[in-house]
């Protein structure tokens, strides 16, 4: 997923660690150039939609504006959360 709005330099990545190792999640978190983050997660369904629920209020500090989601790409087998 790619997330839009003031989402780098609000612990956004941090936050989003924490809630991904709460909900059971793998996969990674990073800033990307333009602006926005990009999380790929993988795990149950029930708490993927979960994370992406949150995902659409960030960090306190972060104003998320849009979430865009991708579904069915092949899962890697990611058992841990990382941030890049």
């Amino acid at each position: 997923m790619r997330i839009y709005g003031r989402v780098q330099g609000v612990f956004f990545r941090k936050y989003a660690q924490m809630t991904a190792q709460a909900l059971g999640i793998g996969g990674f978190v990073r800033n990307e150039p333009d602006g926005s983050v990009l999380a790929e997660i993988e795990g149950a369904e029930e708490e993927l939609e979960r994370f992406v629920q949150w995902a659409h209020r960030g960090s306190p500090a972060a104003r998320v504006e849009r979430v865009e989601v991708e579904k069915d790409l092949l899962p890697l087998g990611e058992t841990h959360f990382r941030i890049q």
